[in-house]
């Protein structure tokens, strides 16, 4: 759909006087841009905890030429229509008001070019001149050559507003809190491939391909992985599915109770209630379990309009999807052995041993050969021809030894004689 403005009535049933608090808002907002874009890859790179840059890009559907200004527009969005639209959202995004308020408060610049283009376009923000009506953010638009989707660019969050700048937490503990959100992002698509870099270095580093405990090992480790209980049930038009931890790997907070509903990030007190009830007498008291759990219903029974930063929604059937989740939990934990393997060794001693293995495991993956593409498909190749040689040689020496050991007198079967049906030959 086209990026339009939306109506007076409409604008009024969804403003959510959202302001950019800190460089977490504003990444949220970019990477959920990317993934209504239908992006299969998405990369995001911080400095300074995001204060002096933002980066993300995406392979996505990119926006046309003539759409941009009214990107940058606050209210503009190709998500939604009209006020009924909020009734069966399909995408995370859909107030319109993200570009321009990150642009009001920060340089923005930005990279886009749709598949059928032959060409993209660059616009960037001019700082310090006067907005060109209301909810108008005035542009320096020029044409070059750029790769299908879209790159965004912040840069100097504050720069403008150095009261809210002021109050921002150390880079270090901002930088936490946007790690944190693209592991998030990256557990509830896992078939988008997300490479997260803080001041160039490498923090993050997903395939896309859909498997969802290879990504819970590579962002909370071996140890977690390894004590997982996989999850997967139906009740009509609800689904449920992802996976449950042990008890034995149970945390101290809900932190890591971790829940998407058709997706969407968000924080539910109903589900944490129905994922603990599903525990029951599992759980010591004060422990909380870790879980990562993807719910799937129809949109048209949640309402998402309801926090500023959309991250609480509202269940139609709030007493239904507690019971679906609290019998599915409970069901599914007690379908396996959840006693813990017994150990003699302390607490140190087993940290001890999976430092020694992690480290046996690492040298194991440094020594092994890593070959380039084609040299791999050569040896390949090579190891294949070798295989059919060593088994036609190994069918070879069958046969010889087969006729080595076989009588010299019994007959062949080109000798036309017949032995007698009890082995031995008739006496004359």
């Amino acid at each position: 759909m086209p990026i339009q403005v939306l109506s007076e009535e409409t604008i009024n049933r969804i403003a959510a006087g959202e302001v950019v608090e800190r460089p977490l808002n504003v990444a949220k907002e970019l990477i959920e841009n990317a993934i209504d874009a239908g992006a299969t890859a998405i990369s995001i790179e911080i400095r300074d905890g995001g204060i002096s840059l933002i980066r993300v890009t995406d392979n996505g559907s990119g926006i046309p030429a003539d759409q941009i200004p009214a990107a940058f527009t606050r209210h503009a969005t190709s998500k939604i229509r009209t006020e009924s639209d909020l009734h069966s959202l399909t995408t995370l995004g859909f107030r319109g008001e993200a570009l321009s308020s990150i642009a009001a408060v920060s340089q923005v610049e930005m990279i886009t070019k749709t598949r059928d283009s032959l060409t993209g376009v660059r616009a960037a923000t001019l700082p310090g001149t006067e907005t060109g009506g209301e909810d108008r953010i005035p542009l320096d638009l020029e044409e070059i050559g750029a790769p299908d989707g879209t790159t965004v660019i912040v840069r100097n969050l504050f720069y403008n507003v150095p009261v809210r700048r002021k109050f921002l937490r150390q880079p270090q503990t901002e930088a936490g809190y946007i790690t944190d959100l693209v592991e998030r992002q990256a557990l509830s698509h896992p078939r988008i491939s997300f490479h997260y870099k803080i001041g160039g270095q490498e923090k993050l580093h997903t395939t896309g391909n859909g498997k969802l405990k290879e990504l819970i090992y590579r962002i909370y480790g071996r140890e977690i992985a390894a004590r997982l209980i996989p999850i997967s049930t139906d009740l009509e038009e609800y689904h449920l599915e992802g996976f449950l931890g042990r008890p034995e790997v149970s945390r101290a907070s809900r932190n890591f109770e971790i829940c998407f509903v058709n997706g969407r990030m968000l924080r539910s007190d109903l589900l944490s209630r129905a994922l603990e009830e599903g525990y029951r007498t599992d759980l010591m008291q004060h422990r909380f379990p870790f879980a990562v759990l993807h719910l799937e219903l129809p949109p048209e029974q949640i309402d998402v309009n309801v926090h500023p930063g959309k991250m609480e929604i509202h269940f139609s059937d709030r007493q239904r999807v507690f019971d679906f989740i609290n019998e599915a939990v409970h069901s599914c934990l007690h379908k396996v052995e959840l006693m813990p393997d017994a150990t003699v060794m302390t607490a140190r001693e087993q940290q001890a041993e999976r430092k020694r293995l992690q480290e046996e495991e690492q040298k194991r993956e440094q020594a092994a050969p890593h070959p380039e593409p084609f040299e791999a498909r050569r040896l390949d190749r090579v190891n294949r021809d070798r295989s059919l040689e060593a088994d036609r040689l190994a069918g070879l020496t069958l046969r010889e030894e087969t006729a080595a050991y076989a009588p010299a007198d019994s007959p062949s079967p080109d000798d036309g004689e017949t032995l007698p049906r009890g082995g031995q030959q008739n006496q004359q």
